[in-house]
């Protein structure tokens, strides 16, 4: 391995100055992917600019929303019981990225910043409508997470910035979110797909026989047409996938088909084959092409399901867990 300068700034400022002032210089947070690049030789820099002394970057802030620091790590992140029934979806992601020594020094800043199609925080982020708080030599400034991810590798930063963390807004009781991380094996893998979801919903008839229709066994074609009965209606949507195209993306032509409508078995197979249709994936060691747009189709119903749950059975502990 190629020696290095290391460096420990204690400040933002610092960091952003340093990096100003370095030749062949590059950020380092938790390292989880920095230094395997290095070990690859695909990286190899003269300065490391270590971000962990940097107080302002680790931060979880439930006030008017949810802020999170750049630098706070994915067990703190997985710990949290207000992201946990609030944020859901991030908290899928958090649990079940990597194992729980990555997750201990792995930050979401590091997560986000490399730009994978396949990083599992991505799509929870773009499911809550993050926004990217981002601080260079020119000041502070605000980037919709969408339009932060360029395409493999490539984010919305400028030479010497740095994210100093996200925001996602505040949602009702009536809102919930999901993350399905569909892998080759259970144990710590990278996803072979990933999907997201958000919804907000009004019950127009009666909540108590929703929650009913949802804790049976019955099949979900039957639990779909008692939630039919009861008038639950879709009033917002989001839905992410990553790793089926270059870049995490929004599947919002399926978004725009599900505002307004009545949950059905017809609706939700509906967008399954819409948001297929958004989908450009690739054949790759993980799997075919073919086989990740058919299985965009299942997870997506599957996210909007956990997520309808998550609104109707907030504490309900669901062991073990339903497939829908």
């Amino acid at each position: 391995m190629r020696s290095f300068e290391y460096h420990k700034p204690e400040t933002v400022q610092e960091a952003v100055e340093l990096m100003g002032a370095l030749d062949n210089a590059k950020y380092i947070a938790g390292g989880t992917d920095v230094m395997v690049l290095f070990r690859q030789k695909k990286i190899a820099p003269a300065n490391l600019i270590s971000l962990r002394s940097i107080n302002d970057l680790v931060y979880i802030d439930e006030q008017d929303g949810l802020k999170i620091g750049s630098a706070a790590t994915l067990s703190a992140i997985a710990k949290d019981e207000f992201i946990k029934r609030s944020y859901s979806a991030l908290n899928d992601a958090a649990t079940r990225l990597g194992s729980l020594q990555i997750r201990n020094v792995a930050t979401m800043g590091g997560n986000i910043c490399n730009a994978a199609p396949s990083a599992d925080t991505a799509c929870p982020l773009l499911v809550l409508d993050a926004k990217v708080i981002i601080v260079g030599q020119k000041g502070e400034r605000e980037v919709d997470i969408d339009d932060f991810f360029l395409g493999p590798n490539k984010v919305a930063l400028e030479k010497g910035e740095i994210v100093k963390g996200f925001h996602m807004p505040q949602f009702g009781n009536n809102t919930g979110s999901a993350y399905i991380k569909h892998t080759r094996r259970q144990a710590m893998d990278l996803p072979m797909i990933g999907v997201g979801a958000r919804i907000t919903i009004k019950i127009g008839k009666s909540e108590a026989r929703c929650h009913d229709a949802l804790c049976t066994i019955d099949n979900i074609s039957n639990v779909l047409a008692r939630l039919q009965d009861e008038e639950l209606e879709i009033e917002d949507a989001r839905i992410a996938m990553g790793v089926v195209a270059p870049r995490p993306i929004r599947a919002k032509q399926a978004e725009a088909a599900l505002k307004g409508k009545v949950v059905s078995e017809k609706l939700f197979r509906e967008i399954g084959e819409i948001a297929m249709s958004e989908a450009q994936p690739r054949d790759s060691i993980r799997g075919e092409a073919w086989y990740r747009k058919e299985m965009v189709k299942v997870l997506v119903r599957r996210a909007l399901m956990r997520s309808i749950d998550r609104i109707i059975r907030p504490d309900d502990t669901i062991y073990p867990e339903r497939l829908w």
